[in-house]
Formats: structure tokens, C-alpha cells, sequence
């Protein structure tokens, strides 16, 4: 009887570190990020596309040598016009240059102004809109600036600025970013306001810590998301004023190439020859559209609401 017993039951020795043992699967938050991005096929397929327009707007422009106030070929008229072919991808222009070499240049300094404008938007943005969540002093001064700001159209301050600075790759950048921070900075504000007074934090404050630890540590995580959202609805929004502000003539003078100032250069071409019109149009378009999905998308899987274990 006894050796029957110890054949169907075997002596298991205690471990106290099993205890300590978590069964959950270790969590990763850029892991779950990159995870649920590359998940989405139409968030990769336009990232490969918009990637594929920044580097053609970066590397082309080193090898064609490619200057707006520069036509080798205005004396030879039988290089003007030529049509979308195997030589020439885009076709010529009325002076006989490729148009392939001059919307890569004029993509490039879009770009240049679109980020740049929307990397002083989001960081005088953010850092505001943190205090201004949590200042009540703040909060007196800056609601007042909201409201003159908001209630006078970007646009028409944009080309005001743009029209008294003069044309420039600097000055146009001056012009967009200038005012468009304070909404980034209120968005945020509402944002703060909405986190700031859950117990964590609250009880983080009553242990005496620091208003810009609470702030770095405790609410900033949670607001990558909404960054992000920002980030993606400002970039095609900054390309968009650009082509717009160089097709009304105060943005980037004539010494610059880009796409806002060939649309309107080309615009009288729109029907003779409608190559010449719009397919910087077109470029235009596809940056602005795959810019902003893969924005929305990279803001989405930065919610961790949205990863799943």
C-alpha cells in the first residue's frame, strides 16, 4: 500500500520567490506603440510614400544643381514645353527647364518651412500650455491673448506679417509660427486642466513635490497622444499656408523655389499645358494627405488605451 502511494504522489519543495512571479506578459510602451502603428497597412504604405518625398526633396536637389534664377535653356526654344516623357519624367518648363529637378527643390523648401514652423509651434506650445494649466496668474494673462488671437483669422495675420517682413525662407516662417502657438498652447491648457487634479497628482503636490516634476513626470506621458495630434494636423496646415501665401505673391520670393510659388507661377498654364500646374499640385497634395495620416495614426498608438496585452 505504501509503495503504491508513492508512486501517485510526488513531494513538491516550496519556492518563496514564486510568489514574486507575475504571470502578466512584460509590457513595453514604445514596443506596443510601434506595434499597433505598423499595424495599420495604410499608415506604412503612406509613411513609405511621404518618406520617399522627403528624400527626393533632400538628395535630388544635390545632384541637378537645380536655381530658379538659373535657365541654361532659354535660347533654345525646343527644350520649352516638352511633355511628361522617359527623358524628361515631369516634362520642361516655359524656359526649357525640367520640371522633375524644380518641384524636388521647391518640395524641399516647403517642407523646410512646414517643420520648422511646426517644431516652434509645438515646443512654445507645450511649454506654455503646461503652466498656463497650472498658473492661475498665468491663466489671467494668457486667456486674454487667446481671446484677441483666436478671434482674428491666421490667415489675414500670416499675410500681413509676411507682406511687411518681405519674402523669405525666414521671414515666412516668422509670420506662421508667431501666433499659431497660442492655440497649441490652449489645447494643451484644457488638456492639463483635465489631468491635474487626480489623486496622483494631488497627492504627489501634498508630498511637496515640485510643480515642474509633477508636470514632467505625472502629465506629460499621458499628453503624447495629443502632441502628436497636434504635430500631425500642423504640418499639412503649415504646407498648406505656404502654397497658399506664395500663390497670393507675399510669401517666398522669386530667388526661391517651392511649391506654393511654381503653382502660382504655372497657374496661367493651367489649361495649355496642365502638367505644368498640377502636378506640384498634386505633390503638394500627397504630402499634406500621407503627413497627416501617418500622424494620426503614430497618435492613436500613442494612447496607451489602445494597446492591447
Amino acid at each position: 500500500m505504501t509503495e503504491m502511494n508513492q508512486d501517485l504522489f510526488q513531494i513538491q519543495i516550496a519556492d518563496d520567490t514564486e510568489s514574486e512571479h507575475i504571470a502578466a506578459p512584460q509590457y513595453s510602451y514604445w514596443r506596443s506603440v510601434f506595434r499597433k502603428f505598423f499595424s495599420s497597412k495604410l499608415a506604412i504604405f503612406m509613411m513609405i510614400l511621404s518618406g520617399t518625398v522627403i528624400l527626393l526633396s533632400i538628395i535630388q536637389p544635390m545632384f541637378s544643381g537645380y536655381s530658379p534664377n538659373v535657365t541654361p535653356n532659354i535660347n533654345r526654344p525646343e527644350m520649352k514645353y516638352i511633355r511628361p516623357n522617359a527623358t524628361y519624367w515631369f516634362g520642361t518648363d516655359d524656359v526649357g527647364n525640367s520640371l522633375f529637378d524644380a518641384v524636388w527643390k521647391g518640395t524641399g523648401t516647403s517642407l523646410f518651412v512646414a517643420f520648422v514652423a511646426t517644431a516652434i509651434t509645438t515646443v512654445l506650445g507645450v511649454v506654455v500650455g503646461m503652466w498656463w494649466g497650472f498658473s492661475k496668474r498665468v491663466d489671467r494673462i494668457m486667456i486674454e491673448v487667446y481671446n484677441i488671437v483666436s478671434n482674428i483669422p491666421v490667415t489675414l495675420i500670416a499675410m500681413i506679417l509676411a507682406y511687411a517682413l518681405g519674402s523669405g525662407v525666414w521671414q515666412i516662417i516668422f509670420a506662421l509660427s508667431v501666433t499659431s502657438w497660442v492655440s497649441t498652447a490652449y489645447f494643451i491648457r484644457v488638456q492639463v486642466m483635465i489631468i491635474r487634479d487626480r489623486e496622483y497628482n494631488l497627492a504627489s503636490r501634498c508630498l511637496g513635490t515640485p510643480t515642474w516634476k509633477v508636470i514632467t513626470h505625472n502629465i506629460l506621458p499621458y499628453l503624447i497622444s495629443v502632441i502628436m495630434t497636434s504635430i500631425s494636423r500642423d504640418v499639412p496646415s503649415f504646407i498648406s499656408y505656404e502654397v497658399f501665401l506664395s500663390f497670393i505673391g507675399v510669401g517666398l520670393g522669386q530667388q526661391y523655389a517651392s511649391l506654393g510659388r511654381m503653382i502660382q507661377q504655372y497657374s496661367p498654364y493651367m489649361t495649355s499645358t496642365p502638367y505644368l500646374f498640377w502636378i506640384p499640385v498634386a505633390i503638394s497634395a500627397i504630402i499634406s494627405v500621407s503627413l497627416y495620416i501617418v500622424g494620426q495614426t503614430l497618435a492613436d498608438a500613442s494612447d496607451p488605451r489602445t494597446h492591447m496585452i
